[in-house]
């Protein structure tokens, strides 16, 4: 019905409530319309904000991973600087502090005094020292620059325990100690070398702050783990110095009288610590004062664990035979190690020619009346030369592989490899003539 046709102003009241109340709902939805619409643009307003924010935090992480990469090269460089630098220290650190050791034993020769006798043993002491400074360092200095690459074998416990009770009875017999190792027939997954150097400087602390009783070393199996224990009846490390004794130069508060002549340089447990992480093999310790300690070194068990006993140990070889008339051809270039190892090899009645390069070498052989008995030559000669390519050269040239000795203050495991793959005995600068003289007599026997 039209509008025009109703009367009834009620009617028309409802009427025009009702299409008030229509444009009002209308309004409200395009209100709500224009209100999403608002939140909308501020939705994408916001996701623009947060993306451009990704973008630079995604930028800025691409620039740090550059400016990583970038100091991780430097690293690695200052890290080959460093090794290379170790390798030129060792060899030319140590090479007139050899030459000091063998003019040091020929003049101990020749002593007929006891005065000079007392004068050459202070000297010899005083070398000795520096030698242990020195080759601690640069061993700290090698394990930090990660350049030591263990070579694991299966060590036999028994032989490590015998050359250990061989070096340090005599110190432990000057102190009134009892020094004991347990029977072991066990055999361990290590660096034999690096293990010995282990068990050697805790075996050295132990003595050293141990007055009175001694120190007993034994192993227990836990699983397929050997652990090997160092116990002393020593003074004790206190509670607070638990992680000090690990760090460089520092010493334990031992009583007065308890030290070794001399002390030490409290760098033994740091080289133990060190050494032990480049194995793999946790050091751990339980100690009270006043009591004692135990070192702990846990090192894996070799798969057949009894070893058959190894080889004698190049220290436990018997000097027995003589050099008298030995013929020693010495290839090395440095004058002062030359003229030192002459004056000493001479003292021995031994005939030496001695020259500084394979060239000389294969010139001296030309005299075919004077063929050599043993050749001695440093590894790093003159013009590039190599003391194990002249070693080969002069083999070559006599036809027989005559017996040869490299000795070397190159520290590198490269050296040792490959002398002992040529059949080449090795000794490290600097030289103890006592010690050299025994592996001439063994090699000659």
């Amino acid at each position: 019905m039209p509008l025009r046709d109703i009367d009834d102003v009620e009617r028309l009241k409802k009427i025009n409530a009702a299409l008030v109340s229509r444009v009002e709902r209308s309004m409200d939805q395009q209100g709500n319309a224009f209100s999403l619409f608002q939140t909308a643009i501020s939705l994408e307003n916001r996701v623009r904000t947060r993306t451009e924010e990704l973008h630079a935090t995604l930028r800025r992480l691409e620039q740090s991973n550059i400016d990583l990469s970038v100091a991780k090269e430097s690293a690695e460089q200052a890290n080959l600087s460093k090794t290379r630098f170790l390798a030129a220290a060792s060899h030319d650190v140590l090479q007139p502090l050899n030459a000091a050791h063998l003019s040091v034993s020929a003049l101990a020769e020749v002593q007929t005094t006891q005065e000079g006798c007392k004068l050459v043993r202070q000297v010899e002491r005083s070398l000795q020292t520096m030698e242990d400074l020195l080759r601690t360092l640069l061993d700290i200095s090698r394990l930090d620059a990660g350049v030591v690459q263990p070579e694991i074998v299966d060590v036999n416990l028994e032989t490590l325990f015998s050359s250990l009770r061989s070096d340090f009875q005599p110190i432990a017999a000057t102190k009134g100690l009892s020094l004991r190792f347990r029977p072991v027939a066990l055999a361990v997954r290590s660096d034999r070398t690096l293990l010995r150097r282990i068990l050697q400087n805790i075996l050295s602390n132990a003595l050293r702050y141990t007055r009175a009783g001694g120190v007993l070393v034994g192993t227990r199996q836990r699983g397929g783990t050997i652990r090997i224990d160092v116990a002393d009846t020593g003074c004790g490390i206190p509670d607070d110095q638990r992680e000090i004794v690990f760090e460089e130069f520092s010493r334990g508060h031992a009583p007065a009288g308890a030290e070794l002549a001399g002390g030490g340089l409290g760098l033994g447990l740091a080289i133990v610590r060190r050494t032990a992480g480049a194995l793999g093999h946790p050091v751990t310790f339980s100690s009270r004062v006043g009591r004692g300690t135990i070192f702990h070194v846990d090192v894996p068990m070799a798969p057949n664990a009894a070893e058959p006993p190894a080889a004698p140990a190049e220290a436990e070889r018997a000097p027995g035979y003589g050099l008298f008339g030995t013929r020693v051809l010495l290839v090395e270039n440095d004058a002062d190690v030359l003229d030192a190892m002459v004056s000493l090899l001479e003292r021995w009645r031994c005939e030496v020619r001695a020259v500084t390069s394979t060239g000389d070498a294969l010139d001296t052989l030309g005299d075919t009346a004077w063929l050599p008995d043993i050749v001695i030559a440093d590894q790093h000669l003159n013009n590039g030369d190599l003391g194990i390519v002249t070693i080969a050269e002069v083999r070559d040239y006599l036809g027989r592989a005559v017996p040869a000795l490299i000795v070397t203050a190159d520290p590198s495991q490269a050296v040792i490899a490959a002398a002992r793959a040529a059949g080449i005995e090795v000794m490290r600068k600097p030289l103890k003539p006592a010690q050299l003289r025994a592996l001439l007599a063994y090699l000659l026997a």
